[in-house]
């Protein structure tokens, strides 16, 4: 793991300094070719966009944003957990977004920013967290590393950057909370 790496909840108030790293590491994430939600080419206002609707959604409370920030201060990854769920699963949220920088990769760093949003998922009470991710992808690897049960997959769920069709897999975790107690 990475000492050198802060990684931080970020609030709304923090918006004007992060989206601009935060979109750097969106726009390296899909041109390295992640399937993440967009296609090639990801304009940078496309993905400045994108994120200050993130940060609107985390004003409101409906999701977590953490950064990883390396010792000089630039986002080199991220993860959020979306909160806002129906009132049948107030116990549930989801993961999404988990992005590290091409640059800053194999360091620990996506597990250091699972590790943390589980922690805050756990002091918020929930107990089930799901998540998606490319079929084959290296970030199948940093999930089952972290103890989450593999669901299932569907073929030609989305496509990749490039426009070729990708499966994804769906995982699971449970979490214990001390909400629980009593």
């Amino acid at each position: 793991m990475n000492s050198a790496i802060n990684i931080r909840r970020v609030d709304d108030h923090d918006a004007d300094a992060c989206i601009p790293g935060l979109a750097d590491v969106l726009i390296d994430c899909v041109e390295g070719g992640a399937s993440v939600s967009f296609m090639l080419p990801l304009s940078r206002d496309k993905a400045i966009r994108f994120w200050q609707n993130v940060m609107d959604s985390v004003a409101r409370g409906e999701r977590v944003l953490l950064v990883a920030e390396d010792t000089y201060g630039q986002v080199v990854g991220t993860v959020q957990l979306i909160m806002d769920q129906p009132e049948n699963q107030p116990h549930r949220a989801d993961i999404a977004k988990m992005l590290v920088h091409r640059r800053a990769r194999r360091q620990g760093i996506a597990a250091l920013l699972m590790a943390e949003i589980e922690q805050i998922a756990r002091h918020e009470g929930k107990t089930v967290l799901v998540l998606d991710t490319t079929t084959g992808g290296d970030a199948e690897r940093v999930y089952a590393r972290a103890g989450w049960q593999r669901v299932g997959s569907v073929p030609d769920y989305a496509l990749m950057p490039d426009g070729t069709l990708s499966g994804t897999t769906y995982y699971y975790k449970r979490l214990e909370t001390n909400s629980l107690a009593g």
